[in-house]
C-alpha cells in the first residue's frame, strides 16, 4: 500500500473540496494514484469535479505580440516576481515575442535569431548578468488567419502586450476588420477567464470524455439508476461537461444569458460576414512548472544577514 501523505491529502483536497478524511480514504483506496482518487471521490458524489490546474512555481511574465494575420504567445521565465517589473526584462520579453513573430515558436530557432547583431541567447546571457537571476525561454505558440484576426487580450498586465497570462484568439471572416478585432478581444478574455480545453466537443481528447461517461455512468448506477436512466443521466451531464470545458459552449462572461457560440452569432450582423473561431492560445505565467515551498519571509531574512 501506498504511503500517503499530508500533502497529498492537502492537494486532493483542493483539487476536489472534499473533506480531508475522505481524500484520505480515497487515496488509500487507490494506492495513491491521484487521478484515480478524484475519479473515486466523484463517483461517491464527495467531488465536485477535477481542478487539475498545475501549480503554479515560476515567475517572469508572458507576453502576446500581434502584426498582420499573425499572433504569438511568449513565457519567459525568472526566479522572482520582481524582475517582472524590471525595464530589462520587460524589454527582453517584448523583443523575443516581437521575434517570434519572424521566425516562429521554436525556443531554439528564437534563440539563435538576431536582434541588432546578437542573438537572444546572448541578449538573455547580458540580462542575467545585469539583474543576477536566471531566465530562461519556456514556451512560444502562434496562431494565424487567413482572412480575419488574430485578437489578443493580456491579464495582469505590467507594461503593454505583457502580463501574467496572455491569450491570443483566431477568427476568420471576410466581414469587417475592426468590429471583428473587438469582439475577438472579448472572446480572448472569456478564454482566460473561463480557460477551455477546445473550441468545441469535436476538439476533446476522447480520453477525456470518456472519463467523463465513465464517473457519471458509475456514479448514477451507484445511486440504484435503472440502464435506461443511466445513459439519460450520461447524456445530460455531458451537456454540462461541455459547458464548462468548450468554448463556444461556455456562458458568455460579458452576458451570461447566452453562450458564445450566441454571442458570436449576434456578432455577425455588425461585422457583416459569418465568424469562425480557428484556434485559441492562453499562456498562464508559471502553470505546471512545480517547486518545493519556501518560507519568503525567511529567504529574506537570510538574504539581509548575508
Amino acid at each position: 500500500m501506498a504511503n500517503i501523505s499530508a500533502q497529498m491529502v492537502k492537494e486532493l483536497r483542493e483539487a476536489t473540496g472534499a473533506g480531508m478524511m475522505d481524500c484520505k480514504a480515497a487515496l488509500g483506496e487507490n494506492d495513491g494514484n491521484m487521478d484515480a482518487a478524484v475519479d473515486w471521490l466523484r463517483k461517491k458524489g464527495l467531488a465536485k469535479a477535477a481542478k487539475k490546474a498545475g501549480r503554479v512555481a515560476a515567475e517572469g511574465l508572458t507576453g502576446a505580440a500581434v502584426k498582420d494575420k499573425k499572433g504569438v504567445v511568449v513565457e519567459v521565465n525568472s526566479e522572482t516576481d520582481f524582475v517582472a517589473r524590471n525595464d530589462l526584462f520587460q524589454g527582453l520579453v517584448r523583443t523575443i515575442a516581437d521575434v517570434a513573430l519572424d521566425v516562429g515558436t521554436d525556443v531554439e530557432t528564437i534563440k539563435a535569431a538576431k536582434v541588432g547583431g546578437i542573438t537572444i541567447a546572448d541578449a538573455i546571457a547580458d540580462t542575467v548578468a545585469k539583474i543576477g537571476e536566471n531566465m530562461t525561454v519556456r514556451r512560444a505558440a502562434s496562431l494565424s488567419v487567413g482572412d480575419g484576426v488574430v485578437a489578443s487580450y493580456v491579464h495582469g498586465s505590467v507594461a503593454d502586450g505583457l502580463g501574467k497570462m496572455s491569450v491570443i484568439v483566431a477568427l476568420e471572416s471576410t466581414g469587417n476588420k475592426d468590429e471583428l478585432a473587438r469582439i475577438g478581444r472579448q472572446v480572448a478574455m472569456q478564454v482566460a477567464a473561463s480557460n477551455p480545453q477546445a473550441i468545441d466537443p469535436s476538439g476533446l481528447d476522447s480520453a477525456v470524455v470518456n472519463r467523463e461517461k465513465d464517473v457519471l455512468a458509475d456514479k448514477a448506477r451507484a445511486q440504484g439508476k435503472p440502464a435506461n436512466v443511466v445513459d439519460k443521466i450520461v447524456e445530460s451531464g455531458l451537456k454540462t461537461f461541455y459547458k464548462e470545458v468548450c468554448l463556444l459552449d461556455q456562458p458568455f462572461i460579458h452576458d451570461d444569458k447566452k453562450s458564445v457560440a450566441q454571442a458570436l452569432k449576434e456578432a455577425e450582423g455588425p461585422v457583416g460576414a459569418p465568424i469562425k473561431i480557428t484556434g485559441f492560445v492562453r499562456y498562464d505565467r508559471g502553470e505546471g512548472i512545480d517547486r518545493p515551498d519556501s518560507d519568503f519571509a525567511a529567504e529574506v531574512a537570510a538574504t539581509a544577514k548575508s
